[in-house]
C-alpha cells in the first residue's frame, strides 16, 4: 500500500467537501470543547477536596456582647465553652478568634476588593470558636450540643456549604457534558455525512480501483483517515478554545477567590492534562463513526 498515495487522497477528500469539513471540525471543536471544560471542573473539585480536606472546620459564633466585653475569652460564658468543646469526643482542637482577628482575616481574604473593606466594620464580625474534628461526619454532635447555649449565637458546619458549592460545581459539570453530548451526537451525523458525500464524489474511481484488484481495506483507509484527520484538528482546536476561555475569561472572573485562596488556580498544566483525552476522544470517534458509516451506508 502506497502511503503517498493514501494520504494525497485524504487532502483532496478534505479539499472537495471544504464546507463540509469545516462545519465538521468546528462542531467537533466545540463538542471537545465542552468535554474539556467538564474534565477541567472534575480537576477543579479535586483540587478543592484536596485542599479543604483537612481544613473543613465547625464555627461557634458568639453573641454580640461576648464577643465585645471578652477579646481574649477569659470570662465566662466564653472560657466554659472552649472548655466543653475542648473536652467533647471528637474534637481535635479549639481555636479561639476575637472581633480584631476575624476583622484582618476578612481583609486578607478579600484584599483584591478594597471597597468591601471599607464596608466592613470590625463590630460586624463575630467573635467565634473554629472546631477541627477527627471525625468530619460527628460534626452534627457540635451543632446539637452547643445551639441554643448561653453566649452561642449559631453554630455553622463548613462541610455543609462545601458540599452544597461541591453540588453546584457537579451540576455545572453535569450540564457541560449534556451540552457536550448533544454537539457530540450532531458532530457523529456530520462525519457520517462527509463521508457519504466523499464516497459517492468519488465513487467512478474507486470502482476502477476495486476492478483492478484493490482491496476493500484500501479502498476505505482513505474516508477513515479523512475523519480523523478532521477529527483531530477539532481537538487541536478546543484545546485552543480552553486555552483562549482560561486566559480571557476565567481569570478574571475568579482572580479574587484565587488570590485569596478560596479557590485553588486551575493553570495551563491542567489544561495539558486533559488535552490527551480529548485527542483520543476525538480519533476513537472519527475513526469508529467513519467505520460503521462505511460498513453500513458506503459500498466501495
Amino acid at each position: 500500500m502506497r502511503a503517498s498515495f493514501v494520504f494525497s487522497e485524504v487532502i483532496t477528500g478534505l479539499r472537495r467537501n471544504v464546507t463540509m469539513t469545516i462545519a465538521m471540525i468546528l462542531t467537533t471543536a466545540i463538542s471537545l470543547g465542552l468535554l474539556g471544560g467538564g474534565l477541567l471542573v472534575v480537576r477543579l473539585i479535586d483540587k478543592m477536596q484536596t485542599l479543604y480536606s483537612d481544613k473543613v472546620e465547625v464555627s461557634v459564633y458568639l453573641t454580640n456582647d461576648v464577643s465585645a466585653n471578652d477579646k481574649n475569652c477569659s470570662q465566662q460564658p466564653c472560657a466554659g465553652l472552649r472548655d466543653e468543646l475542648t473536652q467533647t469526643s471528637g474534637v481535635e482542637s479549639v481555636t479561639f478568634e476575637n472581633r480584631d482577628q476575624a476583622y484582618a482575616r476578612f481583609k486578607q481574604i478579600f484584599s483584591s476588593q478594597p471597597e468591601l473593606i471599607k464596608l466592613a466594620r470590625p463590630e460586624a464580625l463575630p467573635a467565634s470558636f473554629h472546631v477541627k474534628l477527627t471525625d468530619q461526619s460527628r460534626s452534627d454532635v457540635i451543632i446539637k450540643a452547643f445551639t441554643g447555649k448561653p453566649g452561642v449565637r449559631s453554630v455553622d458546619d463548613q462541610g455543609q456549604f462545601l458540599n452544597r458549592f461541591f453540588d453546584v460545581l457537579n451540576g455545572v459539570r453535569n450540564a457541560t457534558f449534556a451540552v457536550a453530548l448533544v454537539q457530540a451526537l450532531a458532530a457523529l451525523l456530520l462525519i457520517s455525512n462527509t463521508i457519504q458525500v466523499s464516497a459517492y464524489t468519488r465513487r467512478t474511481e474507486v470502482g476502477i480501483m476495486r476492478l483492478v484488484g484493490a482491496t476493500r481495506w484500501y479502498t476505505q483507509l482513505p474516508f477513515l483517515l479523512e475523519a480523523v484527520v478532521a477529527g483531530l484538528i477539532g481537538s487541536v482546536l478546543a484545546v485552543v478554545l480552553l486555552v483562549v476561555a482560561k486566559i480571557a475569561f476565567l481569570d478574571k472572573v475568579l482572580q479574587a477567590p484565587i488570590q485569596s485562596g478560596v479557590i485553588p488556580e486551575l493553570g495551563m498544566l491542567d489544561i495539558v492534562y486533559v488535552s490527551p483525552w480529548l485527542f483520543l476522544v476525538a480519533a476513537a470517534i472519527s475513526a469508529f463513526t467513519g467505520y460503521v458509516t462505511l460498513r453500513l451506508y458506503v459500498r466501495l
